[in-house]
């Protein structure tokens, strides 16, 4: 009896096998009272598929593969007795040229190490959670709860966050040392979530896990699938949400790996039009195979489903949706409307999106697109794509543009601070400070700032205070919360020795305080993509390039006020007009001694009084330093 039934076949044929890695790859079986391992692969194209492996000694022709009913279908199979847990193996596909590739497994749940490229037979059926009540309590949430939920992601590179000094290999940390360290510094800094990076197996690290082999598979880079598994669990009993990077858009033309699986074009448009990227020199799914989306789709929700994470960031969303993504003249194939949308990859997203979030109530799907392209949290039935969120690119643009100049400029660009706002509530956005600020040459947050030392620093944390104030939700890249100073490289880890200078210290301090006040405060989160939720005070005060705005929580309770200053010119009669006459009371201050400031005796509370400014019958006066930032709350 076949391990994948024509029933298997009629539902991988609709993309709708949703339990595909369940039957796909290979997985310990038993046969006539023979214990080994099942193996399955897609291949329609191929004239023979054999399996080999450390369990045949690497015999290439012992164990030939059959194909299943319907043999139309295209997928071989083969049990063999005698396979164990732990034995490498690859699959050998004979073209119908005669020519052999020797390819890893697409379904694989595990990977040699690179630069070995075998495939590793495992069992992630039976790993041991205790992370019940934070599934139970993720399963209660609807899309309207995750949506007035805080959000404070610290995206990380395992393999540079910290290492090893002195070890023989790369130092890497492993899953487990992870599940200590990592969750250790993310619980204290008080971050909701950890999005990782470059943890599906792929093959170079200088592609920081953006270039997939390994779909299915945990990177063994820092240690087997169960140690991984253990990571998430540790997160989850720590009231941490674990966010993956995953990456539908391409893949890398490593010959172990999908370009040409059968000899020819399986997972890939065979037109190299639409198959290609001409920019980054990798193959683009066919999306609209249903083998292939569903081969996508199985991997969404192995992660999620299997490993309990609890949601996708999607990479590269705009180079799936633009047919001419990079692409010139003559490089790219309109779709049958004479359009550039690729219009298989809509249907992907609203068929992927619609079932993630459907079954695993919840999770989010994160759409990192960089385009004005319409409803991508939009709803299906209003054409929308239907991801949770969406990165904010050109909140991210314009901050950067404002934060990096000089103060004396920065009268000039006012408005790059306050657009955003305008078109908030198009869609439901995370601002985001992510890897991409800090490399190839773009410098590190804190060399992004203007000045000498000193008001690096402080330009910083007036700029942290100014996103974690705005509406949406926030993510910042790792060694941004201490002020790294180098860019950042896949190949060390982060200076961690900065803390030792006080500045750094300080300014790690600074966002630690920031991320509890933000998470103890509904109102920096419940309203973030509605106008009731936001107020500007005085979007207008460009001559001293000083932003005031208010945040609101649904029953109007506990709001509070920013007041940020980006001049390094202090503002001792400054006045803030306030929608009541009622006390105002200093919540955050930067001039605090513990944040390096001078402030030893600033009064807590702040009486509003009759005086009308900033067009409101009242406000109070408040002396505000240089750089300087106030939070209070009424």
């Amino acid at each position: 009896m076949s391990n994948f039934t024509a029933m298997d076949c009629y539902l991988f044929g609709q993309a709708t096998h949703y339990d595909i890695y369940k039957k796909m790859g290979a997985h310990l079986a038993e046969r006539k009272g023979k214990k080994g391992v099942c193996f399955d692969v897609w291949a329609p194209n191929a004239k023979k598929v054999y399996v080999f492996g450390e369990f045949n000694n690497w015999n290439e022709e012992k164990h030939e593969m059959q194909r299943v009913e319907p043999e139309e279908m295209g997928v071989f199979e083969l049990f063999v007795p005698g396979a164990k847990k732990g034995q490498m193996y690859k699959f050998i596909i004979e073209t119908k040229e005669g020519y052999k590739l020797y390819k890893a497994d697409p379904y694989a749940n595990y990977s040699e190490l690179r630069p070995g490229t075998a495939s590793i037979i495992t069992d992630i059926d039976h790993f041991k959670w205790t992370d019940e009540q934070w599934m139970k309590n993720r399963s209660a949430k609807s899309p309207k709860d995750v949506e007035q939920s805080p959000m404070t992601i610290y995206e990380v590179h395992p393999g540079s966050w910290m290492r090893h000094p002195g070890c023989e290999d790369e130092g890497f940390y492993t899953y487990g040392e992870l599940a200590k360290t990592l969750v250790a510094y993310v619980k204290k800094m008080g971050y909701t979530h950890i999005e990782l990076m470059g943890i599906s197996e792929y093959p170079y690290d200088g592609s920081w896990g953006y270039q997939v082999t390994g779909y299915y598979a945990p990177t063994s880079r820092y240690g087997k699938p169960e140690d991984f598994a253990y990571l998430v669990d540790q997160c989850h009993k720590n009231n941490i949400g674990v966010i993956l990077d995953w990456v539908p858009a391409h893949f890398p033309k490593d010959s172990h790996g999908l370009a040409d699986f059968d000899g020819t074009p399986t997972y890939e448009y065979a037109d190299p039009r639409k198959g290609e990227h001409p920019e980054w020199g990798t193959k683009i799914f066919d999306y609209g195979k249903n083998e292939v989306k569903n081969f996508l789709i199985g991997s969404a929700l192995m992660w999620i489903e299997n490993y309990h994470i609890d949601g996708l960031r999607v990479d590269a969303v705009a180079s799936m949706l633009y047919l001419d993504y990079g692409k010139s003249d003559g490089q790219w194939v309109p779709n049958k409307f004479g359009g550039n949308k690729n219009l298989e990859a809509v249907e992907f997203f609203k068929h992927i999106n619609t079932l993630i979030l459907g079954r695993n109530h919840g999770t989010v799907m994160i759409a990192e697109e960089s385009t004005a392209w319409p409803k991508i949290t939009g709803k299906v039935e209003d054409d929308g794509l239907n991801f949770s969120f969406k990165w904010n690119m050109g909140w991210m643009h314009d901050f950067l543009d404002y934060m990096k100049l000089d103060p004396l400029f920065r009268k000039n660009n006012h408005y790059k601070m306050t657009f955003a706002m305008s078109y908030n509530e198009s869609e439901k956005y995370i601002l985001v400070l992510s890897h991409d600020e800090v490399v190839h040459l773009k410098c590190s947050m804190l060399n992004k700032m203007p000045g000498l030392e000193e008001d690096k620093f402080k330009n910083l944390m007036a700029g942290y205070a100014f996103m974690m104030g705005h509406c949406g939700k926030k993510l910042l890249f790792m060694g941004q919360e201490f002020g790294q100073k180098q860019e950042w490289s896949e190949e060390r880890e982060l200076d961690w020795y900065l803390l030792d200078n006080p500045l750094h210290k300080k300014i790690q301090d600074w966002v630690k305080e920031l991320l509890h006040l933000y998470k103890k405060n509904r109102c920096l989160y419940e309203l973030d993509s509605d106008w009731s939720g936001f107020e500007w005070i005085n979007a207008d005060d460009a001559d001293r390039s000083i932003f005031s705005f208010i945040r609101k929580s649904k029953d109007g309770k506990n709001n509070m006020l920013f007041v940020i200053n980006f001049t390094p010119v202090a503002r001792e009669d400054y006045r803030v007009g306030v929608p009541k006459k009622k006390p105002y009371k200093l919540v955050l201050n930067s001039e605090d001694p513990k944040f390096g400031g001078n402030d030893t005796d600033r009064q807590v509370t702040y009486k509003a009084v009759e005086s009308e400014c900033d067009g409101r019958p009242y406000s109070f006066a408040y002396p505000l330093p240089a750089y300087g930032v106030a939070i209070f709350k009424y």
